[in-house]
């Protein structure tokens, strides 16, 4: 092999490695046997969640892996390998992957990275079942809403029960007024 080559898949191995460490998450699947058109369904889901998939030789995986700190991994690049790589929300290429795989049964997950973690097959099943980044966010909010809200209906009952009972304390500044004379 020429040292121009060599030099191109050094580079390809170092540009991979750099993806896993800086990656939220990273899938492994087998995408054989998918057609060219559901490959492009599954590119263009991927897409719009800010999500890459890459085929990549498996040497390549192999040692990127290794060099990014993933030894662990490369006992599931065996047969042709991609990887989804998303670099901000860890959740969304096991989600998308987990339901493409669910529809079309040529796709299988093999394995990956969760922030900065080893996950099996289980667990990306698991981590697919994870509301969205998004959704998460939504439910935080609305238990926030729902807090604030509860509190202030509390306060509103004191504020009505102390009115009926007339064990209201302060006085309008008319009645104020009318009391001093």
């Amino acid at each position: 092999m020429s040292e121009k080559a060599i030099a191109v898949k050094a580079q390809k191995v170092e540009e991979i490695a750099d993806q896993f460490k800086d990656a939220a998450s990273a899938v492994v699947v087998d995408a054989r046997g998918l057609t060219v058109a559901q490959s492009t369904d599954l590119r263009h889901q991927l897409r719009e969640e800010g999500v890459v998939l890459e085929v990549i030789k498996n040497k390549i995986l192999t040692r990127a892996a290794e060099k990014a700190g993933y030894a662990e991994l490369n006992d599931i690049f065996a047969g042709p390998s991609a990887v989804a790589f998303s670099n901000d929300d860890a959740v969304a290429p096991a989600r998308i992957l987990k339901k493409f795989a669910d529809e079309n049964e040529a796709l299988q997950i093999k394995g990956g990275v969760v922030d900065g973690n080893i996950a099996s097959l289980d667990d990306i099943n698991k981590y697919a079942s994870l509301p969205s980044r998004e959704g998460l966010l939504g439910q935080l909010m609305a238990e926030f809403q729902f807090s604030i809200r509860s509190f202030a209906y509390a306060v509103k009952a004191v504020s009505d029960k102390l009115e009926e009972e007339g064990g209201a304390t302060e006085a309008t500044p008319e009645e104020a007024a009318t009391d001093a004379e």
